[in-house]
């Protein structure tokens, strides 16, 4: 009756996002892990407590702050006793860099197995908050005497890279502008994260390759019209098509921001704002250039019976995962719509640093 482990981190994921401490066990120990970003002041004094306390960065934010990545991927920066949260928030959140710059020096931990305090940023991403991640040692009965959730580390780090299993729940027939035939189909994770959808338009033939656009969900472009980015005018010129064509699929994925989360999208607006460019926000966020995951899609026109597809893309990432994820792409169809003197840097820096063709 107890929850499996699938379960266990879609709660895991909550309670960060609350502000909830974690246990996450293993063979070299067992910790506790909090979010720099939602846990309460009165609750770090607690978690100071404890004993030796390290802040867990990912090396691009480790970067932008000088400290030391001994760990490659991540830095393990040692928290002061005394520390505050406006101390751990102007580590983890660079919305102040410029006007408080001086941060350090800082001491980073070198030595020891740093493998909870990656999995411990693994789960900020993924409860879509700042990649940063409190990590203080505790004995082995802390999450049961606290009553909190506690995960096997050894078996929740695959589980976490692998990709969710998908289930249809539902379709059913959505007149739309540019389509009066269409259908939506909903797919839910076993994993307890955010449904994704297909628009059928029409019906596709199975045995021949489908016209196809993998679109990652843009509240500000697709909603509000938003000029920053192309999106919107994107999501609209591929049904336009597939409206004329008579047929199509268009994937509707859940990664807001390049799969970062909407108020980190808007973190990285906001440095944007301060002169960096979209692929220099990321990175001082802490994240990666895209933080995507497009096996998603591959997965999803798997179980809709499509094995080819005509991709509509600017993005050879794209391409590149549907061929290794078993979906062959026939064709290349450029989507070239919605330049603006508002995302025109935007779109030169998505061309210079991240392939995309236009």
């Amino acid at each position: 009756m107890g929850p499996d482990l699938n379960e266990t981190l879609a709660r895991a994921r909550g309670d960060l996002r609350m502000g909830v401490p974690v246990v996450l066990s293993g063979a070299i120990g067992t910790v506790l892990v909090a979010a720099a970003e939602t846990l309460p002041a009165a609750r770090l004094t607690e978690v100071l407590a404890l004993g030796s306390c390290d802040l867990a960065l990912t090396d691009r934010r480790a970067e932008t702050l000088k400290a030391r990545a001994y760990d490659g991927d991540l830095a393990r920066v040692i928290v002061p006793n005394d520390a505050s949260m406006a101390w751990v928030h102007g580590l983890a959140d660079p919305s102040e860099d410029l006007s408080q710059p001086l941060k350090g020096p800082l001491a980073t931990r070198r030595g020891g197995d740093a493998n909870l305090h990656r999995l411990g940023i693994a789960l900020c991403k993924a409860a879509r908050l700042l990649p940063a991640a409190l990590v203080v040692p505790v004995n082995a009965g802390f999450a049961g005497e606290n009553g909190l959730v506690e995960i096997v580390a050894e078996a929740a780090a695959p589980l976490m890279a692998a990709l969710p299993a998908l289930d249809h729940v539902v379709s059913a027939r959505v007149p739309l502008r540019a389509a009066e035939n269409a259908r939506l189909h909903i797919f839910r994770p076993a994993d307890g994260s955010d449904e994704h959808y297909a628009i059928e338009i029409g019906r596709p033939d199975r045995a021949k390759p489908v016209l196809a656009r993998l679109h990652s969900a843009c509240f500000t472009g697709d909603l509000l019209g938003s000029l920053k980015c192309d999106c919107g005018p994107q999501l609209n010129a591929a049904l336009a098509q597939m409206g004329q064509e008579g047929e199509g699929v268009l994937l509707y994925l859940q990664q807001e921001g390049r799969g970062i989360g909407l108020a980190n999208k808007m973190r990285a607006y906001a440095l944007q704002d301060q002169g960096f460019d979209t692929v220099e926000a990321n990175h001082r966020l802490g994240f990666e250039d895209d933080e995507r995951d497009f096996r998603l899609g591959a997965q999803i026109l798997g179980k809709l019976g499509f094995g080819a597809v005509r991709l509509m893309t600017n993005n050879p990432a794209k391409i590149a995962m549907m061929d290794a994820s078993g979906i062959k792409v026939t064709e290349r169809v450029p989507l070239k719509v919605g330049h603006s003197a508002h995302n025109a840097r935007y779109l030169a820096v998505k061309a210079e640093k991240s392939g995309h063709l236009f």
